[in-house]
C-alpha cells in the first residue's frame, strides 16, 4: 500500500494538480501580499475568495459565459474590498474586527442568496468552467511541459503575475508608494505620497485578484459552488505571506508547498491507507500553523497594522 501511495505522488501527474490546486493560493497571495505591504493587515482574503467563487459561479450559470463569470466574480470581491477599505483605512476601524465581519458576512451572505436563487434542491447544479489549456511545443517538453504547460487559465494568469508584482513592488514608482505606505507613512506623507488613497486602491486591487481566484475554485474543475468553499484558504494565503516574508516569490512557494499537502492527502484517501480520513484532511492545516509558529511576523512592514490619517488627506 506504501508503494502505491509513492507511485502516485512522484510522477509528473502528482505535481501538475498540485499546481492546479495551489492556483485559488497563488492568486490570493499574490493580491493579498500588495495590500499587507501597503501596512494593512488584510485578513479578509477568505471573504474576497468565498465571494469570488459564489459571483463567478453564479455569472457563469446565468450568463453561459466563465469569462463573463469571472469579471462579475472581480466585481463583487471587490465591491467587498470596498467595505473593508472603507472601514480599515477611511474610517480607522480595528483592521481585524473588521476582517472578522468581511468574512462572517460572505459565509452568510453567501449561503443565503444561494438558497434564495436556486431553493434547497439535492440536484447539484453546473456552469460552464474553463478546461485546461495546453500550450502547443512548451506542452511537449518533458516533465516540465506537462506540468506547467498543460494547466487551467488560472494557473497561468499567477504564474505571470509572479514576476509581474516582484516587478512593480520593487522596481517601480509605485511599488516604491506602496512599500512607503507601510514602512514610513509619516515621511511618505511629507513626500507628497497620498498614504490613505494607496492603500485603499491596493486593497481594491487585493480584492480583484482575490476575486479571481475565488472564480478559480468554482469554475474550473467542479464548475459548482458550495457553502463554505474556500474552507480557509484565505487565511492560508495570508499565513504564506508571512511564511515568505512578505515576498511574491517566498509566499508563492509557500502556496504550492500548500498544494503539494493537499495533492498528497487526495492520494492518500484514493490508495486506501486505512486511517482516519480526517487525518490526511487536516495536513495543509497543520502546515498553516506551522508556518506561522516557525516564521512568525519578523519581517512585516513597520507600521503594519498601523492607522493612519494624514492631516493633508
Amino acid at each position: 500500500m506504501l508503494n502505491s501511495l509513492l507511485q502516485n505522488i512522484f510522477n509528473v501527474e502528482f505535481f501538475a494538480s498540485s499546481l492546479r490546486l495551489a492556483a485559488p493560493l497563488m492568486l490570493a497571495v499574490l493580491g493579498g501580499i500588495v495590500s499587507e505591504r501597503t501596512g494593512v493587515v488584510n485578513l479578509s482574503l477568505e471573504g474576497y475568495l468565498l465571494v469570488g467563487a459564489f459571483f463567478g459561479f453564479l455569472g457563469s450559470y446565468f450568463t453561459g459565459s466563465a469569462i463573463l463569470g469571472v469579471l462579475i466574480a472581480m466585481a463583487a470581491a471587490v465591491v467587498f474590498g470596498s467595505l473593508y477599505a472603507f472601514s480599515a483605512v477611511n474610517l480607522n476601524l480595528n483592521q481585524i474586527v473588521m476582517a472578522v465581519v468581511i468574512n462572517m458576512l460572505a459565509v452568510g451572505l453567501t449561503s443565503t442568496l444561494f438558497r434564495t436563487i436556486f431553493g434547497t434542491t439535492t440536484n447539484q447544479l453546473t456552469a460552464p468552467g474553463f478546461k485546461p489549456i495546453i500550450i502547443p511545443v512548451l506542452s511537449q517538453i518533458p516533465i516540465i511541459g506537462p506540468i506547467f504547460f498543460k494547466q487551467t487559465i488560472f494557473v497561468y494568469i499567477g504564474l505571470i503575475l509572479l514576476p509581474i508584482t516582484s516587478w512593480v513592488i520593487n522596481k517601480t514608482t509605485i511599488g516604491l508608494k506602496i512599500r512607503a505606505s507601510g514602512e514610513y507613512p509619516k515621511a511618505a506623507d511629507t513626500m507628497g505620497v497620498p498614504v490613505s488613497k494607496v492603500r485603499f486602491l491596493s486593497l481594491m486591487y487585493s480584492a480583484a485578484i482575490c476575486g479571481i481566484g475565488g472564480a478559480s475554485l468554482s469554475i474550473s474543475g467542479l464548475n459548482t459552488f458550495i457553502d463554505n468553499m474556500s474552507s480557509g484558504r484565505g487565511f492560508i494565503a495570508f499565513s504564506c505571506i508571512i511564511f515568505g516574508k512578505f515576498r511574491p516569490a517566498g509566499a508563492i512557494f509557500a502556496a504550492m508547498l500548500f498544494g503539494i499537502f493537499e495533492s498528497t492527502q487526495l492520494r492518500i484517501q484514493a490508495v486506501g491507507i486505512p486511517i482516519p480520513y480526517q487525518i490526511p484532511l487536516m495536513f495543509p492545516y497543520a502546515l498553516t500553523l506551522i508556518m506561522l509558529i516557525v516564521m512568525g511576523a519578523s519581517m512585516a512592514p513597520q507600521n503594519w497594522g498601523v492607522p493612519y490619517e494624514s492631516e493633508a488627506e
